[in-house]
């Protein structure tokens, strides 16, 4: 049998089955193996809502897609080349999205009866035998009955814990498919379940039956192979969102000298932050999982108060808990990091499904006049260098920050070039330690050139001082019911952060020209879609350009002075218009909105169909 290999640039595949099929475990390592090869790469998983749905309803469809390319690419893909379905809600649900002429991978053993009617199709129709899947090219494979005869020597193991490898069956077949080795999943086996070799040796097996399928059955005469992505050179890792977040943390910890202080409660997708910043405690992490939201934020505020870096994660329900302490933080004018990776909403919303709709809540939600400054990441990688310039501008500027990621970023995955130590920029931390010449008595409000007061370790001799969420007199920090001296303070906690735009960058474009037609201004995960769409225009000829706000609050100080450049500003959200008022609101231009809320990313496909209204 003659077999040849076609080499293709780009291919975008969809792991689809029950949330028990093991479908992100089976993306994540294609992705890691991915990540060594070389080749550009972006993923989007994506969970069901319930720990455990209904096995086989279309509710409990777990999803991973990878998009991988030798080409340098900024999106998951709009549509998939090779769509994996192990069952038929599985398909049902992804189909639409599959390429014609594209690749449908189908485990035969779930479009049984039970399977079908799960899946809500009608008696008797069975999309795999009627014809329906016409235009695709097909491969069947009874997965799990071939799983089950690539075990039958494992001893130790019932049927039911055999079925769970056929995740790896059809891993192993698919690094047949794309040319690849499959050491890496190997080690990974090796380490998670080297001390249990019942379920190492099942997994070992069913990755190696998949492969050899491929390889010795008279079906399939092509592989495929994705040759390394031209980017600069340097030392890369595949890295999410959430995992750059926690690095990001620990490197500004190292670099400003400040130990860091985790205190939270776990909510969906923020979680990972905490496990990942508890395995580092080599740094001088400690983590607390506290009993609610509140004890979370306010166990940080007092770290904070106590000369710690304090950090506390959550995602949008969390952050309506945390309210109220936000505000004794802003009174308090301690540094803090509150990190909101944002879901759909409201209330427990779309736990598992991506949102950007917290940017007004981060503005304004909160009693009084509070203001906050914001920022934002924009890919998974962006987490690191973002969360890091959070933590600047909160130590040095001595106020609560919210750093805003959402779902698409924290569990996406990227290529990351490591930095270097030397390429971060420094955070400087002064406590102060003892009296001025001319300071009879520790004025903890008095503030420098930058509206900044002093930060004093409590128990310095000679600082002693308390705070609180009453009114502060101005300098003094004694308690103050002084209505002269309230609009005081208002204006000079407003005054603190309007100044940090003095000590941030100016906006940069993306790309495009200084002036023309559209700009497209985007925030936070649209970063990728705009700069791929935005990209394929400027090749067309039109005059359209791309900038991507890093700083919401305060904004670059030569923002207006860009959108003014441009005939039709244009803000694509994954929310109902929140930037866009903002926008509309502070600079008096009639920006327009393009929204999605569907807790899915926007698709290429439709924003280049939204700025070509306005070219």
């Amino acid at each position: 049998m003659t077999r040849t290999q076609e080499v293709v640039q780009d291919v975008v595949i969809k792991f689809a089955g029950d949330s028990g099929d093991g479908m992100q475990l089976t993306g994540t390592q294609f992705t890691q193996n991915t990540a060594l090869l070389g080749a550009d790469l972006s993923t989007f998983p994506d969970f069901p809502a319930e720990i455990r749905a209904p096995q086989g309803t279309i509710p409990g469809v777990s999803g991973f897609q990878l998009r991988f390319s030798s080409e340098s690419i900024h999106t998951p893909g709009d549509q998939w080349d090779v769509l994996v379905a192990m069952n038929a809600a599985a398909l049902k649900t992804n189909l639409k999205s599959l390429k014609k002429g594209g690749k449908l991978i189908v485990n035969t053993d779930g479009f049984d009866v039970k399977n079908l009617r799960l899946a809500n199709y009608p008696d008797g129709v069975n999309p795999i035998e009627n014809g329906s899947l016409e235009g695709y090219e097909v491969i069947k494979m009874d997965v799990t009955k071939m799983t089950r005869e690539a075990l039958k020597d494992v001893q130790g193991l019932g049927t039911k814990e055999k079925d769970r490898a056929k995740n790896m069956f059809v891993l192993g077949f698919l690094y047949w498919m794309y040319s690849r080795d499959m050491a890496s999943t190997e080690q990974f086996l090796e380490d998670k379940f080297g001390r249990k070799p019942e379920i190492f040796d099942s997994n070992i097996k069913a990755l190696r039956a998949g492969y050899n399928y491929g390889d010795t059955t008279e079906t399939f005469t092509t592989q495929y192979k994705v040759d390394k992505a031209r980017i600069p050179a340097g030392s890369y890792r595949s890295i999410m969102g959430n995992q750059a977040l926690a690095y990001g943390l620990i490197a500004a910890s190292v670099k400003s000298g400040l130990p860091m202080f985790l205190g939270t409660y776990p909510i969906t997708p923020a979680s990972d932050i905490l496990h990942e910043l508890s395995k580092h405690k080599n740094f001088g992490i400690k983590t607390f999982q506290a009993e609610d939201e509140i004890a979370g934020i306010t166990s940080a505020i007092g770290a904070a108060y106590g000369g710690h870096l304090g950090v506390t994660t959550t995602s949008g329900p969390g952050m309506a808990l945390k309210t109220e302490a936000m505000g004794l933080a802003v009174m308090l004018e301690i540094p803090l990091v509150i990190v909101n990776v944002q879901r759909g909403g409201p209330s427990t919303g779309l736990p598992t499904k991506t949102e950007q709709s917290d940017l007004l809540q981060a503005y304004y939600g909160r009693n009084g006049e509070c203001p906050m400054p914001v920022v934002s990441a924009s890919t998974p990688s962006d987490c690191f260098e973002a969360v890091y310039e959070a933590t600047r501008i909160s130590v040095e500027h001595m106020t609560p920050v919210i750093f805003l990621s959402d779902g698409y970023i924290a569990n996406g995955a990227e290529p990351w070039q490591y930095p270097s130590s030397d390429s971060l920029q420094p955070i400087h931390v002064e406590f102060k330690t003892e009296l001025g010449h001319d300071e009879p008595k520790f004025q903890p409000y008095k503030r420098d050139e930058k509206g900044v007061r002093p930060w004093a370790i409590p128990g310095t001799p000679g600082l002693e001082h308390r705070l609180g969420g009453l009114e502060k007199d101005n300098i003094t920090g004694n308690v103050s019911y002084d209505p002269e001296n309230h609009q005081v303070m208002v204006k000079l906690r407003q005054q603190k952060v309007d100044m940090i735009a003095q000590y941030i960058p100016e906006q940069q474009l993306d790309n495009g020209p200084e002036q023309g037609d559209v700009l497209v201004l985007g925030w936070g995960s649209t970063y990728g879609v705009i700069k791929a769409t935005v990209e394929e225009l400027l090749a067309e000829g039109h005059s359209v350009a791309h900038a991507q706000l890093r700083y919401l609050r305060p904004f670059p100080r030569n923002l207006g002075a860009m959108l003014r450049n441009y005939k039709t500003v244009l803000i694509p959200e994954i929310n109902n218009g929140q930037l866009v008022k903002i926008i509309r609101s502070e600079f008096l231009i009639d920006a327009q909105a393009y929204n999605k809320i569907m807790g899915v990313p926007i698709t290429q496909k439709e924003l280049m169909e939204e700025i070509k209204k306005y070219l």
